[in-house]
């Protein structure tokens, strides 16, 4: 990878399981949670006698780093020094066709050494985990350490001992329950407590040859309050403990690497040829991000729930206008984890706790879901015709995908409800929020009118694939009537299209009508499309395009989803190289925003969000995976 990433994944399960590297160089810092709160782990390569420090900052004098490689699921560094060239490779497998295995809370580091100076040398790798793995903050709780062997692998294991699980919601915080475990076959495994630091550590130390597996886990044992029940996730839903996690992982490995290899292959070579190399890499980036903001965990009717969390934006959970850009990728790759993300706030909307006729913005804040925290309810606060569009276009791409409508007929009479609120009040929408929330309230909003549309020619599609044929040529008759006003009304008179029906001259990125390209529905003539995708390149500054006509700030979903309305390649290749650019040099080192500025290329807010997912609607685009 050419890119210079502004954080590298490390370890990537879930949003409470996540360590990254925010320097360029492995040891040239200790590792942090994406929060950015120390996560300290310390990797050390015994040789011949003398400690070497390839990880984090304690101990030993530091390997040179030569190289660092980021593909979707694996994080290659390699270092030289004392004789031998070291490749360290953390790998998290998290595949979307096998959800026991995506979910399994098992990381790997694998150290291979080789000489470079012809000699034989003596190695032993030393790994060190501190307690705030296992803890919101150092010294919270008190710990407690006990070592395991799981049928010939040592195993070392940290959690807090009082164990308050799932006590605690919000969004700037970590695990305090559960525990964190690694593992080596036949390794020397303690826990002790750091004099200099009056932290307490779990220590690895396995002697090696050429080659040494390690592992990470961490068993939450619960991982979600979801409305009142705690509920397991799906790895250990049928009661598969962490030790025969642990154990399966090692009989895995090399199966699961090769595999990783042959997924990264297509997605690269099938990316650039959507969009170019800049675009694949973004791909590569976001991979495991998109995926270890959510939980996936099943409910007591054995249903799968895909809980996101909006990472540092208010800790939502299962927020509808996050899983709606974030959904390009898993539609790509398993549909059903879109339904995952639906489920909550279809349970929710039929409550009795939920007051409106429209969706609401989400049903809780991570890990606890129990009915929407955002705006403390309060009307003014809603997104109704943005949650409405989000979730009929999520339905219909999801039934599209999967080429299952069954899922969509079950919620009918929900869903018809949300698109007779959008014929109703989505033509001109009212002074509300969207999506884009930070930039305040909006009356006469164009991009979320195209929503409107959007939702509605989602329901036709819906209609369409139950056999529902009248309703369905209805529902798309209404699309394209207030299509058809938004065209006369949104106009510019030179090609382009405004912010709001009533600002004349203003602009935005219209990023909501790529449906009508994906769908196929041709809601709009093709010269809208050209119009603004001309129109946008004199707005355009060193990082990207300007969400819109109020400030320098952009967001890179709605970047590349805009970009997806272009043309040719090379017209799309134009969007995605400042976009590249922007993360190449930012200053902020945190896992990918998703919110910065297309002046200084700084982040303004936000990281870690799965909305990154959104950047895949090119490659959705390139399969046609929801074209009829």
């Amino acid at each position: 990878m050419m890119l210079r990433a502004p954080a590298v994944p490390l370890i990537t399960v879930d949003p409470y399981f996540s360590v990254w590297s925010n320097t360029d160089r492995l040891n040239d810092s200790d590792p942090v949670h994406w929060t950015g709160k120390p996560n300290t782990i310390c990797g050390v390569v015994e040789i011949d006698g003398k400690d070497y420090r390839f990880m984090g900052t304690g101990g030993g004098e530091p390997l040179t780093q030569t190289s660092l490689d980021i593909t979707t699921m694996t994080t290659t560094y390699t270092f030289e020094g004392a004789g031998i060239k070291l490749v360290a490779r953390f790998f998290t497998p998290l595949f979307m066709d096998d959800l026991k295995i995506m979910t399994r809370p098992v990381s790997y580091l694998e150290v291979k050494a080789e000489p470079v100076d012809g000699s034989t040398h003596s190695l032993k790798l030393k790994l060190y985990a501190s307690e705030e793995l296992c803890l919101d903050k150092r010294d919270q709780y008190e710990v407690v350490t006990e070592t395991l062997d799981i049928d010939g692998v040592s195993a070392v294991r940290i959690g807090s001992k009082d164990q308050p699980v799932l006590e605690k919601k919000g969004d700037d915080i970590r695990i305090d329950w559960g525990y964190f475990y690694m593992a080596a076959w036949c390794a020397d495994v303690a826990g002790y407590k750091c004099t200099d630091t009056n932290m307490n550590f779990v220590m690895l130390e396995k002697p090696f040859e050429d080659r040494v597996l390690a592992v990470f886990a961490y068993d939450d044992v619960y991982s979600i309050n979801y409305f009142g029940d705690k509920l397991k996730s799906v790895w250990n839903n049928d009661g598969k403990t962490i030790e025969t996690a642990i154990r399966e992982a090692f009989g895995d490995y090399d199966e699961l690497l090769k595999k990783a290899v042959e997924f990264d292959v297509k997605l690269w070579c099938d990316a650039v040829r959507a969009g170019g190399e800049k675009y694949a890499e973004l791909l590569q980036l976001a991979y495991r991000q998109v995926i270890a903001a959510h939980k996936a965990v099943v409910d007591k009717d054995g249903e799968l729930l895909f809980i996101s969390k909006e990472c540092f934006s208010n800790g939502c959970a299962a927020t509808v206008d996050v899983s709606y850009p974030s959904i390009p990728m898993f539609l790509i790759y398993n549909p059903e984890l879109v339904l995952g993300m639906m489920r909550p706030i279809f349970k929710y909307a039929a409550s009795d706790d939920w007051k409106f006729d429209f969706a609401p913005h989400d049903a809780g804040q991570y890990p606890i879901v129990t009915g929407q925290v955002y705006g403390s309810n309060a009307e003014s606060y809603q997104m109704p015709v943005e949650e409405c569009g989000n979730m009929l276009i999520m339905t219909a791409a999801a039934a599209r995908a999967s080429r299952d409508y069954s899922f969509a007929k079950a919620h009918l009479e929900t869903l018809e409800g949300w698109t007779k609120y959008l014929i109703e009040y989505g033509v001109d929408p009212a002074n509300q929020l969207c999506t884009d929330d930070f930039a305040g309230h909006l009356a006469h909003n164009c991009n979320l009118s195209l929503k409107a549309i959007s939702g509605i020619a989602g329901m036709s599609i819906i209609c369409d694939g139950i056999g529902e044929t009248d309703k369905a040529v209805e529902y798309m008759k209404k699309a394209r009537e207030i299509a058809i006003k938004w065209l006369l009304r949104a106009s510019n008179g030179d090609g382009s299209y405004r912010l709001a029906f009533d600002r004349k001259g203003t602009y935005s990125m219209k990023y909501n009508i790529v449906w009508d390209k994906l769908f196929g529905t041709g809601l709009m003539p093709h010269e809208v499309f050209d119009g603004e995708t001309w129109a946008n390149r004199r707005h355009f500054n060193a990082y990207g395009m300007p969400l819109d006509n109020r400030k320098t700030y952009t967001k890179s979903d709605w970047l590349v989803w805009t970009a997806t309305l272009c043309d040719t390649k090379a017209d799309f290749e134009s969007y995605i190289a400042p976009l590249w650019d922007a993360y190449n040099v930012m200053p902020t080192r945190v896992p990918m925003t998703d919110w910065y500025d297309t002046v200084t290329s700084a982040k303004v807010g936000f990281q870690h969000r799965t909305v990154q997912g959104g950047l895949y609607i090119k490659l959705l685009e390139y399969y046609g995976t929801v074209k009829a």
